[in-house]
């Protein structure tokens, strides 16, 4: 791993970008298109660009070898839950609110770690830190003007969708000592195989599907979110991984929720009460605290 230059910083913030602009593109998306068509498509299209980087790197794919089992509960838990839950909540709530409940995720991770982990123990400043950034997920809560009795249970599911993605991440912690590019391709095709079927029963998408809707700006969003907001970004996760670590990859949590309700009201025209930006900026700060105590453990360790 190397020193941080502006490249690194530069595809820091794309990442950052791409990841965020997910949010008002599955808005966009459920203009057209069913929560479980959306979570089947998106995993579907991500899958593409990671095939061909595993096979131009010629890294095997093990999703169908002993540990299939744990790739496909990773594949169900880490993707197609989180995919559906967010797609169902956005219908009713403003993209800018998902990315600030979903930036929530460090903060579930570091609570859940704790318990299910022997070396993320929780200290002070992490406690601190989640205290932070909780009570601005609370407080977002309180915006009435913004989440209401008519959306609030979708606002709900979408806190609770950035849950699955914690336990998903705990689970591959049972194939770490496999490579990125194969988990994340086996995961996905798990993902696909076991929503194909799902989607085709339940979602019924060649009912609905017209050219009006083939070339419409929700068909547009549903492919930029294969494509870029899961394979592409995941690429550019790989970049950074390889050539700074986790630590500095982890970064793009402070970003996220920033773009996320930049992007929502650049391309949305979402509203940005004062209590949205309170909330960002306790979620931040919770972030940064818990953030700051594992980059000082990963230090220390490395002395």
């Amino acid at each position: 791993m190397r020193e941080p230059n502006t490249l690194d910083y530069t595809v820091l913030t794309v990442l950052a970008l791409i990841w965020a602009s997910a949010f008002f593109n599955i808005k966009i998306a459920t203009y057209s298109y069913e929560p479980i068509t959306i979570a089947f498509l998106r995993i579907f299209f991500g899958m593409i660009p990671i095939l061909f980087l595993c096979y131009f790197k010629k890294i095997k794919i093990e999703a169908f070898s002993k540990d299939w089992h744990w790739f496909a509960s990773i594949g169900i838990i880490n993707l197609i839950i989180p995919f559906f839950l967010i797609a169902y909540g956005v219908q009713k709530v403003q993209s800018n609110l998902a990315a600030i409940l979903m930036a929530s995720t460090p903060l579930t991770a570091t609570v859940l770690a704790h318990f299910f982990t022997k070396n993320e123990k929780i200290n002070f400043i992490k406690v601190i830190g989640v205290l932070i950034g909780f009570s601005g997920i609370v407080f977002l809560f309180s915006d009435k003007i913004l989440i209401n009795e008519n959306n609030f249970l979708s606002a709900l599911i979408i806190f609770f969708a950035s849950t699955f993605y914690v336990i998903g991440g705990l689970l591959t912690l049972k194939v770490s000592n496999k490579s990125n590019e194969n988990v994340t391709a086996s995961i996905l095709i798990w993902g696909s195989l076991v929503l194909f079927p799902i989607t085709m029963y339940f979602g019924k998408p060649w009912e609905k599907l017209t050219l009006d809707i083939i070339f419409s700006l929700p068909t547009l969003s549903l492919i930029y979110l294969g494509l870029f907001s899961t394979g592409i970004a995941w690429m550019l996760r790989f970049y950074i991984l390889k050539n700074n670590g986790l630590v500095f990859q982890a970064q793009v949590a402070y970003l996220i929720p920033i773009f996320g309700v930049i992007l929502g009201f650049i391309f949305l025209n979402e509203m940005i009460t004062s209590k949205v930006l309170v909330s960002l900026i306790a979620v931040i700060i919770g972030i940064y605290l818990v953030k700051k105590s594992n980059s000082k453990k990963i230090l220390k360790q490395n002395l």
